[in-house]
């Protein structure tokens, strides 16, 4: 079974075959992961759901343009430096990620824990600063860029409590197709839901020894998700009483800052 991952492909009333081929070429750069350092055009046609000749056209336009590298010896493609400065742009002339990450990096030095601010694309997190300062070394070591299941992190779950209804709704559809033990999954993202409407966060486990705690950012032109996260063998709902106040405190401290910036 292929990748592909969105259903935005099919052609959308009003759009020109201009718009189409931008669509489909940042559908052949969103291909590349991390381990998928090569690709060639018959794996990006499987993730994208893309036909081959589509993906012919379109990898030499990137190649020209600077977006893609082709390797000599396979002829397959990479991600070419260009689309690292971007990310760079990104990141610099953000000013949530200004604001946040040093408050970020003061509560993770106290703490000795691990702290990050992501965002959602499609049915994932992504995230956009990590910081990392946990006591004990975790089987991962997550990066900015790093992508992570949406209905099973407490980012995503915190995330989904927030979202506009329509969104959530389509959401959950996706995760509903894909997820074998969806009854379970459901009730753990409602009762995540609830959490974050009652106490203004909620956490997750989804991985051996590792809690989270996330809470919600909202600004006016996107929703953030902040989270705590730790590896420990202490009990969850002590590690939870824990951070669930620091990670608060540091939501109310970026949100003031970023109401000065907006005021100013």
């Amino acid at each position: 079974m292929g990748q592909h991952r969105s259903a935005i492909l099919d052609d959308k009333p009003g759009q020109s075959p201009a718009n189409r081929s931008l669509e489909r070429g940042i559908e052949i750069l969103r291909a590349f992961r991390p381990g998928s350092v090569l690709l060639g055009n018959g794996e990006i046609a499987e993730r994208t759901g893309l036909s081959k000749s589509t993906v012919s056209r379109l990898t030499q336009t990137l190649v020209g343009t600077g977006m893609l590298q082709i390797d000599a010896q396979t002829r397959a493609y990479r991600l070419a430096p260009a689309v690292l400065s971007l990310a760079h742009a990104m990141r610099t002339g953000s000013h949530i990620l200004t604001i946040a990450a040093p408050l970020m990096r003061s509560l993770a030095e106290s703490q000795r824990i691990n702290v990050g601010l992501a965002a959602p694309d499609r049915d994932e997190m992504v995230y956009l600063e990590s910081i990392r300062y946990s006591r004990r070394v975790a089987l991962r070591h997550v990066v900015a860029g790093q992508r992570v299941p949406m209905e099973l992190t407490s980012l995503g779950r915190a995330y989904l409590a927030v979202a506009p209804q329509s969104r959530r709704n389509a959401l959950l559809a996706v995760f509903k197709r894909r997820r074998t033990q969806w009854d379970v999954v459901s009730k753990a993202i409602e009762e995540a839901r609830e959490s974050v409407i009652t106490r203004g966060y909620c956490f997750a486990a989804w991985q051996p020894e590792v809690v989270a705690v996330a809470t919600p950012l909202l600004v006016s032109d996107a929703i953030y998700v902040l989270n705590i996260s730790l590896s420990t063998e202490e009990p969850l709902k002590r590690v939870v009483d824990k951070f669930c106040s620091p990670l608060l405190a540091l939501r109310q401290s970026i949100q003031k800052e970023l109401d000065v910036h907006i005021r100013d």
